[in-house]
């Protein structure tokens, strides 16, 4: 069972994907996630990669984010993700893409969508395949002082530079990473 942990929609259960490719966040990560994004979370523009079940942007709004956009590639957990939002009575605050993470951003920089907070919880096998931090880094829908937090097994940690980390947290055999999105530089 998975529930949304604090704020407005607190409490509420919602479904899991039953697929042992879909793996939900516990609410023991969640909750140091949001305790340590706190007072940045009200009135952000969030993004949940790699969804699953949506647990993640659903408590983002339930702790006050203006909008969310989850995106996942894998049709059953869309359908999760589109439950748990009308569970929410969210539809008015979030947007679903039902496509692969890079395309996904890429039509997001087009339409110059830029997002406060980028929570990345992808397959783990997919760090060493592609790095997601590259395309977000690269299409630039970070914001300026906006902030990454990528999940990885302890054993498989993101390889490149993409973003400054300022402050990772393990718990267990997760590894929560926050990395800063560098501001532009006075006078540039």
């Amino acid at each position: 069972m998975i529930r949304i942990i604090s704020g407005e929609y607190k409490g509420r259960r919602l479904k899991l994907v039953r697929d042992p490719r879909v793996r939900p966040i516990q609410d023991k990560l969640k909750g140091a996630l949001f305790n340590i994004l706190q007072e940045r979370v009200a009135e952000s523009f969030f993004l949940d990669g790699f969804s699953g079940t949506g647990s993640v942007g659903l408590e983002a709004l339930s702790r006050g984010a203006r909008r969310a956009v989850f995106i996942d590639e894998f049709y059953p957990a869309v359908k999760i993700i589109r439950s748990n939002i009308a569970k929410c009575g969210a539809e008015d605050r979030t947007v679903v893409f039902h496509r692969e993470f890079n395309r996904a951003v890429i039509d997001l920089s087009k339409d110059e969508v830029r997002f406060d907070i980028i929570f990345l919880d992808p397959p783990y096998q997919l760090l060493a395949e592609r790095n997601p931090l590259k395309v977000v880094r690269k299409r630039g829908i970070l914001k300026p002082g906006g902030i990454l937090v990528l999940r990885y097994h302890v054993k498989t940690p993101p390889s490149g530079r993409d973003f400054e980390l300022a402050r990772s947290v393990e718990i267990g055999d997760d590894v929560l990473a926050f990395y800063q999105a560098r501001r532009p530089e006075a006078g540039k």
